[in-house]
C-alpha cells in the first residue's frame, strides 16, 4: 500500500511540472503564430490533457469494462465542469469570450445531449449501448467541431501581436515535455489509485466515476489552475470545454469503435448532472459580472459536486 501511494505522489509532481510547461509552450505558440489562446486551449491543450482518458478507456474497452469506460467519460466531464472550473474560478474569476458563451459552451451541451440519446439508444434500437454506428455519429460530430475551430482560427484577426523571444524548438519542446509529464503523471495516479480502490472493494462504476475520473482529469485540473493563477482565462476555460467535447465526441467514439459499450441506466443521473452543470455555466454568463464565472458561481459548482460525490461514495459503504 505504501509503494502505490509513493507512485501517486510522483504522479502529482509530474502533473504539476507538465502543466506549467504545457501552458507556457501553448501560450507562446499562440502568440507567435497569431492564434488565440482560446483556440490553442480548445485543441492542443484539450487533446493533450485528454490523453489519459484515451489511454485508460481504450484499455478498459478492450478488456470489456463498460462501466469503467462510461464512468470515466461522464465522471471526467463532471469533474472538469464542477471541480476544475470551481477551483480555477475561486482562484481568479474566469472571463469568458463571446464565442465561448454562444458557441463552445452550447457545443459541449449538444455533445452531452447526444451522449444521453445514443447511450439510451433513442430512437435507434431497444438495446442500451454505444454501438459502432453511434461511434461513427460521435466521430463525424467531432470532425465537424474541428472544422468549426479551424474556421474560427482562420477568421481571427489580431491587430496587435505580442513579441515572443522563445524559439520554435523551445516552444515545441515545452509542449511535448508538458504532454509527456501529464500523461506519465496521470497514468501513475490512475493505475495506483485503482490498486488502492480495488483493495478496498469499491465497484467499477464508482471507481470510474470518482477515482479514475478524477485521476484522468488531473492534467486538466493542474493545467486550468496554473492558467488561472497566470490569469490566462482563455486557456483555463478552453481546456475544460475542449476536453469535455473531446471526451464525448472523440474518446468515446474510439472506445465504442474498439468494442460496443453496454450502458448502465444508472449513469443517466450523472449525465443529467452534466447537462445541468453545462446549462448552469451558460446561465452564469448572464448573472453577476456578465461573461465571467464569478467566485460565488464557482463555489456553487464546487460545493454541489463535492456533496454529490460524498453521497455516491456513502452508498457504497
Amino acid at each position: 500500500m505504501v509503494f502505490p501511494i509513493f507512485l501517486i505522489i510522483i504522479g502529482f509532481v509530474s502533473l504539476i511540472f507538465g502543466a506549467n510547461w504545457l501552458v507556457d509552450g501553448a501560450s507562446s505558440l499562440a502568440k507567435k503564430h497569431k492564434i488565440s489562446d482560446l483556440v490553442i486551449g480548445l485543441t492542443i491543450v484539450a487533446f493533450g490533457t485528454s490523453a489519459p482518458e484515451l489511454v485508460v478507456n481504450s484499455i478498459a474497452s478492450i478488456q470489456g469494462h463498460s462501466d469503467i469506460v462510461m464512468g470515466n467519460i461522464v465522471g471526467s466531464n463532471n469533474f472538469n465542469l464542477f471541480i476544475i472550473l470551481g477551483i480555477a474560478g475561486l482562484i481568479f474569476p474566469i472571463a469568458v469570450q463571446s464565442s465561448t458563451v454562444w458557441r463552445e459552451i452550447p457545443i459541449s451541451l449538444f455533445a452531452a445531449v447526444l451522449l444521453l440519446l445514443l447511450a439510451n439508444s433513442i430512437p435507434i434500437s431497444t438495446v442500451a449501448q454505444i454501438s459502432r454506428i453511434d461511434s461513427a455519429i460521435l466521430f463525424v460530430s467531432f470532425v465537424l467541431f474541428l472544422y468549426y475551430v479551424f474556421k474560427q482560427m482562420k477568421n481571427e484577426q489580431h491587430n496587435e501581436v505580442s513579441e515572443v523571444r522563445m524559439t520554435n524548438f523551445k516552444i515545441w519542446g515545452l509542449i511535448v515535455a508538458g504532454l509527456c509529464g501529464l500523461i506519465i503523471g496521470g497514468t501513475f495516479v490512475v493505475d495506483n489509485s485503482i490498486v488502492i480502490a480495488t483493495n478496498l472493494g469499491v465497484s467499477e462504476k464508482i471507481i470510474g466515476l470518482t477515482i479514475i475520473a478524477a485521476g484522468t482529469s488531473l492534467p486538466e485540473l493542474v493545467t486550468s489552475v496554473v492558467a488561472a493563477m497566470k490569469k490566462n482565462s482563455d486557456i483555463a476555460i478552453g481546456n475544460v470545454i475542449g476536453s469535455n467535447i473531446f471526451n464525448i465526441l472523440l474518446i468515446l467514439s474510439i472506445s465504442s469503435f474498439i468494442k460496443p459499450i453496454s450502458f448502465n441506466p444508472n449513469f443517466n443521473i450523472d449525465i443529467a448532472i452534466l447537462l445541468g452543470g453545462t446549462l448552469f455555466l451558460f446561465l452564469a454568463m448572464f448573472t453577476g459580472k456578465k461573461k465571467k464565472l464569478d467566485r460565488w458561481e464557482a463555489a456553487l459548482l464546487l460545493g454541489f459536486y463535492l456533496v454529490y460525490t460524498i453521497y455516491l461514495v456513502s452508498k457504497e459503504v
